[in-house]
């Protein structure tokens, strides 16, 4: 099996230095916008290309990060930017959005395009999913355990990546709207403000939401054996020495050799490190922060690690083939995939020594301050003659600055044609109708006012599906891991029996599963729709209906249309958080908390915490989004109930019947707001 690739981070010019003088396979950056770290140094497009110049002649792959979710506004500039990493040279790119797969697909399919980690893949019918929506590669989510990876690396043909070392988000990447929901910045458009990393309470227990970074450097020829391709190190905003540590680790590593675990934990930790996913430890071990010891710690290591990358590394072989006759010199020097030849000097008559194979080999075999070293040298030298010290230099320094320039240069990429999709408008509803999503089958109530009923599989039973028919749509769990899919495959067929015949899900696996066991599929919010390409592209799914991002304001919820129903979640307590790594249960114990768990924020604001049958919980919002009587776009509005009693659940349905604002607290969102 061959050995993984190595994948470093790259937030700035300095830190690409430190990545590739390192001995990193690829690197993956950012370029000015559309993409998760857009608090890093980045590059600009002509910063990009001269990055990438770099980087090919050192045989380094660059992947250029568009992993962020995109506004209508914002189609055009993502086209340039399309259009400027396809000049760059750059051989791939990373997406989460879908109207961005569908850009690259069309215009520049010779870019390789790897679904980012926000798009959130669990199982292997997320996998399949992205496989056949034209993904090339995939990231795989950092919750899973070495056995589940290895299951979702074997379901598909393309290669997967896993986060090796770096930081772990306490959410589910791509299902956290924390800081969107409390500052208006959101993670999913690259500006998280990392409002987790804060004091958040869990009865007496600290910082419940911050957890260590992870380190699977010691398990690399592990997930090698799993079927993991590329090994990715996180971290576009830590300095270039974390870069240059956390690759010289993962080099000694993938060697079989030992590595300075120490090192790495002082450059940067949060209270060491942690492998619990990977391992299936998911408990209280996890959880740490960052400490003053912790920060001072670094000061001790930064000198000696950025001696690490102060010099070029010889990391491309080159074969040299010296020529000397009477009249002239010449050497030809390949790589192996170009050949250059540059012309010296005539030769001297010998006075003493004539110049031979073993002394030309000396001079021009001297490539140090360069990323070549010799790999095979030939000389064909007439005799009782000679050439100086000096004409040599300068014959394998033109040999080489040709060699250069070949390997700089970037491929040519002709765009093909690409036309946005654009669906014709439609009237819809008005007042739209009413969906509801009830978190148990108890708090139903006026039916009749409602379109459709949503309730989790494990609240469906024969007699609710007799006496209510197709108006109940199943709620697929908000994420499948590999252990739970057959349990789910299973409990759905027996469903079916049953008379179900719809499913609603919040995520890409629930797409796939769906279709293949014949169901209806209804797309949820966690689809992260917040364009009219990536309605369009989920409506090309043979999705049902769709249902739009909550993170997108209403100016641009009112510019979407689709042939399919389309609308938007119009009250709820919505889920700010995803986790595997439940901080209720890891703080207070399933038993103490009975499925009513909650966390308190630094200023002692609570928000609940619902549990997904013990397999995942979501931190749900403190106040209720509900704007009865504001806005209306769409074919429908969906009520998304949690904790509500029925007659709570009654009250929220008549304000929307009578168009009646709603007293107490309560949240417009992001409906209103500016979203960064």
């Amino acid at each position: 099996m061959a050995a993984p690739e190595i994948l470093a981070p790259a937030g700035g010019p300095e830190q690409l230095l430190a990545a590739v003088r390192c001995g990193t396979d690829s690197v993956y950056l950012g370029a000015a916008g559309f993409n998760a770290r857009r608090n890093a140094a980045n590059f600009t497009f002509e910063q990009l290309a001269e990055a990438v110049r770099y980087c090919r002649t050192h045989g380094v792959r660059v992947y250029v990060t568009v992993n962020t979710l995109i506004l209508d506004g914002e189609l055009a500039m993502l086209e340039q930017t399309a259009d400027a990493i396809a000049a760059s040279g750059a051989d791939g790119v990373i997406l989460q959005d879908m109207a961005a797969l569908r850009l690259f697909s069309e215009k520049y399919p010779s870019l390789h395009r790897v679904a980012s980690t926000q798009t959130a893949v669990h199982d292997a019918d997320g996998a399949r999913f992205l496989q056949d929506a034209g993904f090339q590669s995939f990231v795989l989510a950092r919750e899973l355990t070495l056995a589940e990876m290895e299951r979702v690396c074997a379901a598909v043909s393309i290669p997967a990546e896993a986060f090796v070392h770096g930081a772990h988000c306490m959410s589910l990447s791509g299902a956290c709207y924390l800081s969107a929901m409390l500052g208006g910045r959101s993670g999913n458009r690259g500006l998280c403000a990392q409002p987790c990393r804060l004091d958040w309470r869990c009865g007496g227990a600290d910082h419940a939401l911050s957890l260590k970074d992870m380190s699977l450097i010691g398990h690399i020829s592990a997930l090698r054996d799993a079927g993991v391709a590329a090994l990715k190190i996180e971290g576009r905003m830590k300095r270039p020495e974390y870069v240059a540590a956390a690759v010289t680790a993962c080099v000694e590593a993938r060697a079989g050799r030992p590595y300075d675990e120490k090192t790495l934990a002082a450059v940067f930790s949060r209270s060491g490190f942690t492998d619990g996913y990977l391992s299936g430890r998911r408990d209280r071990e996890m959880f740490g922060f960052r400490t003053k010891e912790d920060v001072t710690g670094a000061e001790k290591v930064l000198g000696d690690l950025a001696a690490l990358y102060r010099k070029e590394t010889p990391r491309v072989p080159v074969d040299l083939a010296f020529v000397m006759t009477a009249d002239a010199s010449r050497l030809t020097v390949s790589d192996g995939a170009h050949t250059v030849t540059a012309e010296g000097p005539a030769p001297e008559a010998a006075v003493n020594r004539p110049l031979d194979a073993s002394r030309a080999r000396e001079s021009l075999s001297k490539t140090g301050g360069t990323q070549y070293y010799v790999n095979s040298f030939t000389a064909d030298i007439a005799p009782g003659l000679t050439l100086s010290a000096a004409a040599l230099n300068g014959l394998r320094r033109a040999a080489l600055a040709k060699l250069e320039v070949l390997r700089g240069q970037a491929p040519e990429r002709v765009p093909r044609p690409y036309a946005p999709a654009s669906p014709a408008r439609r009237e819809h509803p008005s007042p739209s109708p009413l969906w509801a999503r009830f978190f148990r089958a108890a708090q139903i109530c006026r039916p009749e006012a409602l379109e459709k009923l949503i309730l989790p599989l494990s609240e469906l039973s024969p007699a609710l599906l007799a006496g209510y028919g197709e108006k109940l749509v199943g709620e697929l769990p908000a994420v499948c891991f590999p252990e739970d899919e057959p349990a789910l495959e299973a409990h759905l067929a027996s469903l079916q029996n049953a008379g179900l015949r719809e499913v609603w899900t919040d995520n890409i696996y629930g797409i796939a599963l769906g279709k293949r066991l014949g169901l209806t599929v209804r797309g949820g919010f966690g689809l992260n729709i917040l364009n009219a390409q990536a309605l369009d592209f989920y409506v090309n799914q043979h999705l049902a209906s769709l249902t739009v991002s909550f993170e997108l304001p209403m100016a641009g919820i009112r510019a979407l249309d689709a042939p399919v129903p389309w609308g938007i979640a119009a009250y709820g307590y919505l889920p700010l958080m995803r986790f595997r790594n439940c901080p209720v249960r890891a703080r207070a114990g399933c038993r103490t908390c009975g499925g009513h768990g909650s966390l308190a924020d630094r200023r002692g604001v609570v928000f609940p915490v619902e549990c997904g049958e013990r397999r995942y919980s979501s931190l749900l919002n403190s106040v209720p989004l509900h704007i009865a009587g504001r806005d209306d776009p769409g074919d429908f509005r969906l009520l998304w109930f949690t904790r509500e009693t029925p007659a709570a659940c009654g009250q929220v349905i008549e304000d929307f019947l009578l168009g009646r604002p709603p007293e107490g607290p309560r949240t417009g969102g992001l409906y209103h707001r500016e979203l960064l």
